[in-house]
């Protein structure tokens, strides 16, 4: 007798995604890679995003890029509206950060990353690319924890009160920069520990899902809107509490979010807000971090190792691969 399995073809199509999603971010990592420590950002971002658009439009969907290469960078862009993947399959959003830590990658420092997430369509936030105040814990807790317009401090004994811990048992990453300073004094005033960050705003908030190996519970800082929503995208398939605002302090931004169909500029944005409908989400190592190893060139064999994560089901899977075909990594 024989038997066969079947898969509606809907979730069949989203398991072929959660492996090809996977071989988007290994491509751009590789690519990026191959410019670590070369003090070359431009050209590290370039390799990583050629690497992404050639494996997205292999994909079997209809894509359109909700959140692209920033113009801040001056990057070359897998920009916003464009259209990827081979135009049949699924409707759905591409949020892209193809080399998260430019400079870490060209400095050969830790934690540089390549990145992206996939959505149903019409449902990720279109986050003009402005800077963003963000505030993000872990799973576990009771929603309403954390406040963003609560001072840091409060954050920090609120969370150490849920976690049932002295606050001097909590550690808050923030990026090191000189506009984080009374962040940086307010978690400090409570006793907790503050760990800095030279660049890395999705890897950043990423780090707050795991405690218990990053020894991190909390992320607070203003970073940039596209990293807060693919880090949304994140903390949506593993559980965990983001609040975020856009920073539009002049009337051009503002004006830019309105064309983007953001009514509300005070808006205080949580998870749902920003990343709705079932998401995929991964990321590869490039340079080797807390949370990834970076990518590894041996005599015949490249390594990786990336994260991959889906809404549904909450699944965490991390994915060692060694690639032996290396022509796929268009050598030249």
């Amino acid at each position: 007798m024989s038997t066969h399995i079947s898969v509606p073809p809907q979730l069949l199509l989203e398991r072929i995604l959660t492996l090809e999603i996977v071989r988007v971010t290994e491509r751009a990592a590789v690519s990026a890679a191959r410019l670590r420590g070369h003090g070359n950002e431009k050209a590290a971002d370039q390799a990583a995003v050629d690497a992404m658009r050639r494996e997205l439009n292999k994909l079997p969907i209809e894509g359109t890029v909700v959140i692209g290469e920033g113009e801040r960078d001056e990057a070359p862009m897998l920009f916003i509206g464009e259209k990827v993947g081979i135009n049949a399959g699924p409707q759905v959003d591409i949020a892209v950060d193809p080399l998260e830590g430019t400079t870490l990658c060209a400095k050969n420092m830790p934690g540089a990353i390549a990145t992206m997430a996939i959505a149903d369509g019409g449902t990720l936030l279109h986050a003009p690319d402005v800077y963003m105040e963000k505030i993000a814990i872990g799973p576990g807790y009771a929603k309403g924890i954390i406040e963003l317009d609560a001072s840091p401090a409060d954050n920090v004994r609120r969370l150490a009160k849920a976690k049932g811990v002295d606050a001097s048992a909590i550690t808050v990453l923030v990026l090191d920069r000189p506009r984080h300073a009374d962040i940086i004094q307010g978690v400090r005033s409570t006793g907790a520990a503050v760990r800095l960050i030279t660049d890395g705003d999705v890897a950043g908030v990423i780090h707050c899902a795991d405690p218990e190996n990053t020894g991190v519970d909390m992320y607070i800082g203003t970073g940039g809107a596209p990293e807060g929503v693919l880090a949304a995208v994140a903390l949506r398939c593993i559980g965990g509490q983001m609040q975020c605002r856009l920073i539009l302090d002049t009337d051009e931004k503002r004006e830019r979010a309105r064309k983007m169909g953001v009514t509300d500029p005070r808006m205080v944005y949580g998870i749902e807000d920003m990343a709705r409908g079932d998401c995929l989400f991964a990321a590869t190592g490039v340079t080797t971090g807390s949370l990834l190893s970076g990518v590894k060139f041996r005599k015949d064999v490249i390594e990786t190792e990336t994260v991959v994560m889906r809404s549904v089901t909450g699944t965490v899977r991390y994915i060692k691969a060694e690639h032996r075909q290396l022509e796929k990594f268009h050598l030249d």
